[in-house]
């Protein structure tokens, strides 16, 4: 043949309309919370850090990538300035949750003047706060160990906390347009494919089988 005549059929066009991030339940994220000691510097550390995930929809790396002075105050609100992808920054208040985490671990770590340094750091050898950034890998490394510990499964990453903060700003009388401008996406509908409102009514029905 000199031309395939089948080459301009095109199948169903797939559409994505959830991601598959897993997501916390309200009851579940307060749980992971409240399993946290908070009796160290590595403890306030890690629930400061999670706490900025959830309450302000951000993504590990901009979270990372702030400095001390990225949490600043302007009149009476406190804001979080995220280090996005291409150099960009986006800017969100803070939750008042997210600000008594990160004051008790500011208060703890003794670090609230030094302006241009890492907001979230390692942790050395003798369980003290270093100079050198968190990297994702660690960080990622100790969710799964806080999920652990609050018997929370071994499928909770880093993208949980944005997921779980959007789908719980919905369920509590959120907008999509809304939840997508602090997540800072470009598109509704990729805030949409970390809406996960509809997952607790699917359980709901399945539970009324009474077999």
């Amino acid at each position: 043949m000199v031309a395939n005549p089948a080459a301009s059929v095109r199948g169903p066009k797939s559409v994505i309309k959830q991601g598959k991030t897993p997501v916390l339940t309200q009851g579940e994220a307060q749980a992971l919370f409240a399993a946290i000691d908070t009796s160290t510097i590595a403890c306030l550390r890690d629930r400061a850090l999670i706490g900025v995930m959830v309450y302000s929809f951000a993504r590990i790396g901009a979270v990372l990538g702030m400095n001390v002075e990225d949490y600043c105050q302007r009149g009476n609100r406190w804001w979080l300035r995220l280090h996005e992808k291409g150099g960009k920054h986006h800017e969100v208040p803070v939750h008042h949750k997210a600000e008594e985490y990160l004051d008790a671990y500011l208060q703890a770590a003794g670090i609230a003047g030094q302006k241009n340094q890492p907001l979230f750091r390692s942790i050395g050898a003798r369980r003290l706060l270093t100079c050198r950034r968190l990297v994702p890998r660690d960080a990622l490394a100790m969710i799964k160990r806080r999920a652990k510990d609050a018997n929370l499964g071994d499928e909770v990453c880093c993208h949980t906390f944005r997921a779980t903060g959007i789908t719980n700003y919905l369920e509590n009388g959120g907008t999509i347009e809304k939840a997508q401008q602090i997540a800072n996406h470009e598109s509704p509908r990729t805030t949409k494919l970390y809406d996960r409102t509809n997952d607790q009514v699917s359980l709901d029905e399945i539970e009324r089988i009474q077999i």
